[in-house]
């Protein structure tokens, strides 16, 4: 039976590619991060749980396991990340040699560190395609001639916004930016918006401009549509073939229900 490895962070994402690798009869080995993951991923029988500054222990436990491929999914939560951090030899040998403290630097240390000991680190849509959004509204609300100024220049803004990694997400009101993502997130940044800006903002989100698909790729999920709902927002708006679309057909119908649109826009 073929075997792959998952290395989990926070939300629904690494459930999904479960099932699906299960489905097709995969063995999965799952590797936690935070004590903040799903439930179902801890009481899963492969499941242990890793700091990720114990990169040598990780990289013993996959190879033990004959898994030559792993993926990395789910949130990897930047105020949780250095926090208390625990370094193995090979972490410590590690963040010396990292250039600075961003997320993602320490993530594609990781992958450097497990590609050396010949472990793949595989897409984050792999086995996910059917869930990667495509250039389209998948509403029947359609943003109206303002509404598409408005979204050209939040596109603009969460590209600059992701270029320099300090988020992905930002939200527009009548062709202004209200709101960019920090460090405490998505949701947090929409509750923001609601507050400043009332009603009618739109939401935009867009992925790095060199978006690498082992790592972090940006997603839109029912949670996402919540949010957007609870400030009476206008629309939500994701990069075509470079965002993930969780809970398509939940989203869809939250959405309608709501007079919200989402669209899907190639950049």
């Amino acid at each position: 039976m073929k075997r792959v490895g998952i290395i989990v962070g926070n939300g629904k994402l690494p459930l999904y590619f479960l099932r699906e690798a299960e489905s097709k009869g995969i063995e999965v080995y799952l590797i936690g991060l935070f004590e903040t993951i799903e439930e179902e991923i801890k009481l899963h029988k492969n499941f242990k749980n890793f700091n990720i500054g114990q990169i040598g222990e990780i990289t013993k436990y996959l190879l033990l396991n004959n898994i030559k491929e792993v993926v990395m999914l789910g949130k990897v939560e930047k105020s949780l990340l250095f926090q208390n951090m625990k370094l193995d030899y090979f972490g410590e040998q590690l963040m010396e040699k990292l250039p600075d403290k961003k997320d993602e630097t320490l993530l594609f240390g990781v992958i450097s560190f497990l590609r050396l000991n010949k472990i793949k680190v595989l897409p984050q849509n792999h086995l996910l395609g059917n869930m990667m959004f495509s250039a389209q509204c998948y509403t029947d609300l359609k943003p109206s001639k303002e509404d598409e100024k408005t979204i050209k220049i939040g596109v603009e803004a969460a590209k600059a916004l992701s270029s320099v990694d300090a988020g992905q997400t930002v939200v527009c009101k009548e062709s202004s930016v209200v709101a960019l993502e920090g460090i405490e997130g998505t949701d947090k940044t929409i509750e923001r918006a609601g507050e400043y800006a009332k009603e009618d903002c739109i939401i935009i989100k867009m992925a790095r401009p060199q978006q690498d698909m082992r790592v972090d790729i940006p997603a839109v999920g029912i949670e996402t549509v919540k949010k957007a709902v609870q400030i009476k927002a206008k629309g939500i708006v994701a990069e075509a073939d470079k965002m993930l679309f969780l809970d398509m057909k939940e989203c869809i119908e939250l959405a309608q229900k709501n007079n919200i649109f989402i669209i899907g826009v190639k950049i």
